[in-house]
């Protein structure tokens, strides 16, 4: 499904541990140079659509999900919020968290305006239609794929559970797995 998961070969540690690294070691995946290139082009619900590009300066904490997960994207959120607190004031003020809906159809905006703000006040969301969203996430390598409920509920939605980082010059650097702790995630924001 993902190919990320293979590329924290451990050698960052391995070189910190003999005092060789000339850059920050994390406590999550370091993707930095990569070949993925992500793209967002989706509207946030009032100012149009919104890019990478238009958060330069801050620090990116990128999340696809949709608001009726029951487990991974709820934790996901308050972990983001609960890492942001660990940070000074001033660090705090570079993150941005996004969160990307992967649920157009039930995801009003409305919804994941109250959704996001539950979790942080200056946390903010996008949402495209089924054709932008499924770019996006394309880009991002996130896999998501609609799953109908056995008991003929509403359908479910199976997604990579995972969040991305970039750094305020806009490049993509680490790639969060789910349920990592808020201070490791704190400590790596505050490396950036």
């Amino acid at each position: 499904m993902l190919s990320l998961g293979a590329c924290d070969s451990g050698q960052q540690t391995s070189q910190a541990a003999q005092g060789k690294s000339a850059k920050a070691v994390f406590h999550h995946t370091d993707i930095t140079g990569s070949s993925l290139q992500p793209i967002l082009n989706l509207p946030d619900g009032g100012s149009g659509l919104r890019q990478i590009a238009d958060f330069r300066g801050k620090i990116l904490l990128i999340f696809f999900g949709f608001t009726q997960c029951p487990d991974v994207c709820p934790t996901t959120l308050q972990e983001a919020a609960e890492a942001i607190k660990l940070l000074s004031a001033e660090q705090a003020a570079r993150v941005q968290v996004i969160f990307v809906t992967l649920d157009p159809d039930r995801d009003r905006p409305e919804l994941l305006d109250a959704y996001v703000k539950a979790f942080h006040p200056n946390f903010v969301w996008l949402r495209g239609d089924e054709e932008q969203t499924r770019a996006a996430a394309k880009s991002f390598r996130v896999f998501y794929d609609k799953v109908a409920s056995k008991s003929g509920g509403p359908y479910s939605i199976d997604h990579t559970a995972a969040s991305f980082v970039f750094d305020p010059e806009g490049r993509l650097r680490l790639y969060v797995r789910h349920a990592q702790g808020s201070k490791a995630l704190a400590e790596d924001l505050a490396r950036l």
